[in-house]
Order: structure tokens, then sequence, then C-alpha cells
């Protein structure tokens, strides 16, 4: 490493060249506003115009295409693209040979695992897997679904479905497998949960020709460090406070930190500054009993980026 230059400086000196921008393929549709939420978060502002497919960065060592996530892998792999946001889901349906970089969980409705689930009618007599040879399955991700049957050890057909899987059955299937995030959907369309195929979350992935070439792989790790980190991010906030010395041991005990507290003395003696990290949802709670123990000056703020 070149002696005084930053890191970062230094990539993208040795990134300048087109050979050497890293091509990253961004999912478009139903993850697309929340990822350019979270690059935006992450300090890499992405623009797009409503009819383009080829993003804009703010970084000249970054290009990069809109595609269905879907498809994200497969060029992933192929090496059209360096690294990628996609499915674990999609990278399984592809069986791409690919670098899982980091997960990154989040999602256009909450921030947890979403899973694909085989479901049938709440009045269908179907209990099990098994109960389902012979019959129709329908569902997006048909790969993923016949290899389960398979092992499952149950003959079965398989078909695609391009949408709306939902209404299928009974009518135009006996069962589906659809993904699903906190279950309403399925609720409101009165389906019952038979079994889980496999949970997934958006997972940043690596061409494995890229991740083998020290100046790329260097890029990705400082991208996925960033994402992580606004991630991380998301729901805490600082918090920094005046406390008398006296209530200190106190409120350490009751502080829902992240880490210890960084505390310093004043120049009164008889008072110490006190700066956290903490969940933005126990603040309620606590900043009432910081004002009970003598705490002045509360100032609570949002924060970015949280790197462990």
């Amino acid at each position: 490493m070149l002696a005084g230059v930053p890191l970062v400086r230094f990539l993208n000196v040795l990134m300048s060249s087109d050979a050497q921008k890293l091509m990253i393929g961004l999912p478009k549709g139903s993850l697309e506003e929340a990822t350019l939420q979270l690059f935006a978060r992450a300090g890499f502002p992405v623009v797009k115009s409503s009819r383009s497919y080829r993003p804009s960065f703010d970084d000249a060592a970054l290009d990069g295409r809109f595609i269905r996530a879907q498809e994200v892998a497969r060029y992933v792999e192929h090496g059209f693209f360096d690294c990628g946001l996609t499915g674990q889901d999609w990278v399984h349906e592809n069986a791409a040979d690919v670098v899982e970089v980091c997960e990154l969980i989040y999602s256009r409705a909450s921030a947890q695992k979403s899973r694909w689930v085989l479901c049938v009618p709440e009045a269908s007599p179907i209990k099990t897997a098994k109960d389902l040879a012979g019959k129709t399955i329908a569902t997006e991700l048909v790969e993923t679904t016949r290899r389960w049957f398979k092992k499952q050890g149950v003959e079965c057909t398989v078909e695609f479905s391009w949408g709306a899987t939902e209404v299928k059955v009974p009518e135009l299937a006996d069962a589906i497998v659809d993904i699903t995030e906190t279950g309403s959907s399925l609720i409101a369309n009165k389906l019952r949960i038979v079994d889980t195929l496999l949970s997934t979350t958006t997972v940043l992935i690596a061409n494995k020709a890229a991740w083998a070439n020290p100046v790329k792989r260097a890029k990705i790790e400082q991208i996925a460090l960033m994402l992580k980190g606004a991630l991380a991010a998301q729901h805490m906030v600082g918090l920094k406070f005046n406390l008398p010395r006296k209530s200190l041991d106190a409120i350490a005990a009751a502080l829902p930190a992240l880490r210890n507290p960084t505390v310093s003395s004043l120049s009164n003696n008889d008072w110490v500054a006190v700066e956290t990290i903490i969940d933005a949802r126990q603040s309620r709670e606590f900043i009432p009993t910081l004002k009970a123990q003598g705490a002045e000056g509360i100032v609570e703020y949002p924060i970015n980026k949280l790197v462990y």
C-alpha cells in the first residue's frame, strides 16, 4: 500500500480505467426502491431515470445495470457483473456458482427473512407434502421446488406461475409454493401453510474471477462494509447527555447500550458527559428515566452507519 494514501483513494486510482470498473447488478422490481435507499444511506447514491436501466454513480469506480433479481445471479456467475444484489432463493434456483459476500436483511416490507412455503386452501384435505403425489403445484421457484419434492420422495407436476400465484388454487393447481414475509397475503387468500421449503434474504454476491482480483475484491468488500453499516444503523440512534456523577452507576446499570457508554469528565467534577447508541424504540422509555435521575442537555440524534 502507498504510504499516506487513504485506501478508498488508492482503490479509485487503480480502478480509473473502464476495464477495472466494478460492474454491479442491481435488482429491478420489488427490491428496487429499498436498494436505492440502502445505497444512499451507505454513501453510494444511485441516480436512475424512470426509463433507464443504467444507473449513475457518483463513484467513478462503479458501473452497473438494473435487472430482475431472478437473473442477477446468472449474470454474476457468467461475468457480465462483477457483483450484484439478489435473493438467496434465486442463487439457489439458478444453482449459480458465485461467492456469497454477505447477507443484507432488508426488503420492501420488513427487516426479516422471507420464506418460500408450500400452501393449500384452508379447507384442503392435504396435510403433508406426501399427500401431493400425482398433484400439480404452481410456483415461480420451479427448479428449487422440483428438487425439494424429489428429496421428499414425492412425484408431482411443478409448473411455472407468472404471478398471482395465490389465486391458482384450487381450480388451476392443487397447491402453490409462494414467498411470504408476514403471511398476511396468505391469510387474506385463505391459504394454509403445509411446509417451508427455504428461508431467504437479499445477499451481495460476487463473480469468482472478480473476487480473485485484489482490486475488485477490495472494492466489493468496501461496499459490503458500508451496506452492512447502513443496515445496522437503521433502527439505532445516538444519545448524549450530562449527568450528575452520583447518578452514573444507576444509569449505567439501566442503560440499554450497544457497548459500554463513553463517559467524560466535565469542568464541574460533580457532573459527567455520557454518550451511547441505543435502539430508537428504547429511547422513549429511557429518556424519562434520565430526566428523573437529573440528566440535562439530553440530545438524541440519528446515525447513518454503524460498523461493528
